[in-house]
């Protein structure tokens, strides 16, 4: 059998999802809290505080839409179509990562399990199916 065709891939690429919606659903209650995972502390001042909080929920609505992607691909696609979903959820968080590089800290918090998206999802792809 094929390593693509493995029954636990589909159950560990909806793990993530999972983890994504849980990630999505603590920016929407928790803005504070959520940018703890970026290593960065919320504004002050009044004006800066309510751009940050708005800009978490919409990192929250992200998370949970690449959840809910990430389960609509699983249940109703295919696996490389659920393989390609992780990839490119991966790379969000590898761009989440950068950013945060580029700030001087909490890029690991993102590079560190985007690595693990990435090779679950070219699992789902069949790349390693020819090796």
């Amino acid at each position: 059998m094929p390593l693509s065709q493995h029954a636990a891939l589909p159950r560990i690429a909806n793990a993530f999802g999972t983890i994504f919606i849980g990630f999505g659903l603590n920016a929407l209650l928790r803005p504070e809290h959520a940018l703890t995972f970026f290593e960065w502390a919320l504004p002050t001042s009044l004006p800066e505080r309510q751009l940050v909080t708005s800009l978490i929920h919409i990192y929250g609505v992200r998370d949970i839409f690449m959840g809910l992607a990430i389960y609509a691909a699983a249940f109703y696609g295919t696996r490389q179509s659920l393989g390609w979903t992780l990839v490119a959820s991966s790379a969000v968080a590898f761009a989440d990562g950068a950013v945060c590089w580029g700030w001087g800290q909490g890029q690991w918090g993102h590079w560190g399990y985007a690595p693990m998206i990435t090779a679950v999802g070219a699992m789902l792809v069949g790349v390693l199916d020819r090796v």
